[in-house]
């Protein structure tokens, strides 16, 4: 497999000297001599005018002679190389690439929403000329099928995958690097340098989400149930503890019983509780 060659063409300026005095001396001949030999130049001096181009900061010429490649210009200026070379021009600019927003199903079936930014530029400028057809198009394809094998390998949550400890929710950092090692693979037969690769947008798919945030909302309110109640088990317990040591009341097992019921439904209730003069006795 042939690899980029860096080509350094002619000095532009020294082959403009070299054209200016190819057209006095064309000029002079016609005129003055009416020597009709002299319109060779005129074919000359065509042939001077196609061999310049410029090479702009960050831009390269591929160029190729009859179908061969002779190399590569990637150093700025203005040049001058043989005029019968096909110079094809290749951007080494970073570029962003900012992907459709694409449903796929994770790695447990569910339909999320995805898509990804990209950062590259190309670093072989003979693989990307000749490897492929349109290395642009071939970037944006194999980005999407990367994406689409990614967001297949890892679920989005652990929901319904407790024993799944990374998921393209929670382990962004190891996605994301997961990521940029798979697009690097599709994209280095186009010469392609990946600089960065990253998740910029993930969500359930709109027929599922309202069922997923209700999950979601279940759940983190469990949780938060689940802290209260252990909050109010142990004020209950220092509550019990403190008015037995201080001997401020006697409890019996009813009592406790009857006071740890009023406590839990105090503390753990959604509305405030409302106070009730009790005229009898505690066992009224």
């Amino acid at each position: 497999m042939k690899k980029e060659i860096d080509m350094k063409p002619r000095s532009g300026y020294t082959m403009l000297l070299v054209l200016l005095a190819v057209i006095a001396g064309t000029l002079a001949g016609l005129v003055m001599l009416e020597n009709p030999w002299f319109l060779l130049g005129v074919i000359l001096i065509v042939l001077l005018l196609r061999g310049f181009f410029v090479v702009n900061p960050n831009g390269s010429r591929v160029l190729v002679l009859f179908g061969a490649y002779k190399g590569t210009v990637k150093e700025n200026g203005f040049f001058w190389a043989n005029p019968f070379f096909a110079r094809q021009g290749i951007s080494l600019r970073a570029r962003n690439f900012d992907s459709e927003r694409v449903k796929v199903n994770d790695k447990i079936g569910n339909p999320i929403m995805i898509n990804v930014i990209l950062v590259w530029q190309v670093a072989d400028t003979y693989k990307s000329a000749f490897e492929v057809d349109n290395y642009v198009e071939f970037v944006r394809v194999q980005t999407d099928a990367a994406v689409r094998k990614l967001a297949g390998s890892y679920p989005y949550d652990n929901f319904e995958d407790e024993e799944s400890e990374l998921t393209l929710r929670s382990g962004m950092d190891e996605v994301n690097e997961a990521l940029e090692v798979e697009i690097t693979e599709r994209l280095a037969i186009a010469g392609i340098r990946v600089i960065e690769a990253r998740i910029g947008y993930l969500a359930y798919a709109p027929e599922i989400a309202n069922a997923m945030l209700k999950r979601q909302q279940a759940v983190a309110i469990v949780a938060a149930r689940k802290k209260i109640v252990e909050g109010a088990v142990g004020m209950v317990e220092d509550a019990l503890e403190q008015l037995s040591r201080d001997q401020i009341i006697e409890f019996d097992e009813d009592k406790k019983a009857s006071m740890v019921s009023n406590l839990m439904v105090v503390l753990c209730g959604d509305k405030e509780a409302v106070p009730v003069v009790n005229a009898g006795t505690l066992n009224a």
